[in-house]
């Protein structure tokens, strides 16, 4: 069976080059996603943090305090980190473990946060009505980046699955069911090229995908894979159905 495979991709070396490339490519994609998941996971929890934070000052403790109980409260990832560095301050100032924890939340949401609330401790102002206004504020923001993130996520989706599936499996149905090679027809040239041109449309959608969403860099790891897709779908669908 294996060798049955090979034989198809005899004559397309560039071929099983994208299918090898495109493999090694999409695991060099994945800790992007592992770390915007992370990194989204703790700006959606912010504003919850926010509130807290606002309630305990309105209750008397200070922000310390406030900071290490909802560090014992909160169980997500934007707890733990809280905990860490806080268990670090002791060995430092307050306000340098405020920056420790906006450095390693890798977040420009939660970086601009600290540092508004060392901007109002040093003016003396007052810092619970800014922590409950931060709260709806990002709280909206976070609403709005969620929803248009899932809109465009199906659009890309869906732009992929088109050009990448279902584009090179109709044309690949077309030529093998019209122009048949057991019937004596030679499209040899002709077939190679067209898979030449599935695997660029594949990397143009994966481009548009990534421009929509923001996303470039981290999408172009996955281009040759899903190049391999395109390609492979054509080469052999046109090969199966023509026989």
């Amino acid at each position: 069976m294996i060798f049955g495979i090979l034989e198809m991709f005899r004559n397309e070396p560039l071929l099983l080059f994208i299918i090898t490339l495109g493999v090694a490519c999409s695991i060099g994609g994945i800790p992007p996603i592992i770390e915007r998941q992370r990194r989204r996971s703790i700006e959606n929890d912010l504003p919850a943090l926010l509130e807290a934070l606002s309630d305990s000052l309105g209750a008397g403790l200070g922000l310390q305090q406030a900071m290490m109980a909802e560090a014992d409260r909160n169980n997500g990832k934007l707890g733990k980190l809280l905990k860490e560095t806080l268990a670090e301050s002791h060995a430092s100032s307050f306000d340098a473990a405020l920056s420790n924890f906006a450095t390693k939340s890798r977040s420009s949401q939660v970086q601009r946060v600290m540092h508004l609330i060392s901007t109002a401790i040093e003016q003396d102002a007052p810092l619970r009505n800014i922590l409950a206004d931060m709260s709806r504020d990002y709280e909206r923001l976070n609403d709005l980046m969620n929803r248009r993130e899932s809109d465009l996520m199906g659009r890309s989706i869906l732009i992929i699955m088109f050009v990448s599936v279902g584009l090179p499996f109709l044309i690949a149905f077309i030529v093998g069911l019209f122009a048949p090679r057991n019937q004596g027809f030679q499209l040899e040239d002709f077939n190679s090229s067209f898979t030449m041109f599935f695997g660029g449309a594949s990397l143009v959608a994966i481009g548009v995908s990534g421009r929509m969403l923001g996303r470039m860099r981290s999408a172009l790891w996955w281009a040759p894979l899903w190049m391999a897709v395109s390609m492979t779908i054509y080469h052999v669908g046109v090969l199966v159905i023509g026989g």
